[in-house]
């Protein structure tokens, strides 16, 4: 299937939540799209695709200038909201169950408690002291730098890795 990229005569809207209908120049209309980055370290503004419900891509987003302002908004707001990452700041609770971790932990933006099913690859300890945690879920974490976690947290952390 030939890949279909949106242009400055389509429009995006905002549908509910983080996801977005796009109504094409030619009048067809997609609802319920899911607006993710494909290279979302390197090119942020940059080709964005939009999935359905099943993660099937529907179309693509070259880059978000060539898009009116108003679809431009929408899109960052969904991209914006997608992206926005707790920071760790204590491990409150570390359990494992049949191979899976338990994690309680507290954020800056509340506590909260989630499933890790592979450690070896959601957990991803960065040069610079930085730790990226990915969730069954796929929601992302980070700590900042687990040198300054407390004692408490520092020690479960190094016996989960």
């Amino acid at each position: 299937m030939e890949r279909i990229y949106l242009t400055a005569s389509d429009r995006v809207e905002k549908f509910e939540n983080n996801l977005v209908t796009v109504h094409f120049a030619d009048g067809s209309v997609m609802e319920g799209l899911e607006p993710r980055r494909l290279f979302p370290v390197s090119l942020l503004d940059k080709y964005i695709t939009l999935l359905d419900s099943e993660g099937v891509e529907k179309c693509v987003i070259r880059a978000l200038a060539e898009l009116p302002q108003e679809s431009r908004a929408v899109l960052q707001g969904a991209l914006d909201d997608y992206s926005l990452v707790p920071h760790i700041t204590r491990i409150l609770e570390s359990v494992e169950k049949y191979g899976t971790l338990r994690w309680t932990v507290e954020t800056d933006r509340g506590i909260k408690s989630f499933d890790i099913r592979n450690r070896n690859h959601d957990i991803r300890v960065n040069r610079d002291g930085s730790i990226r945690v990915r969730d069954a879920d796929d929601n992302r974490y980070i700590i900042e730098d687990y040198h300054t976690l407390d004692n408490r947290s520092r020690k479960a952390l190094l016996a989960d890795l």
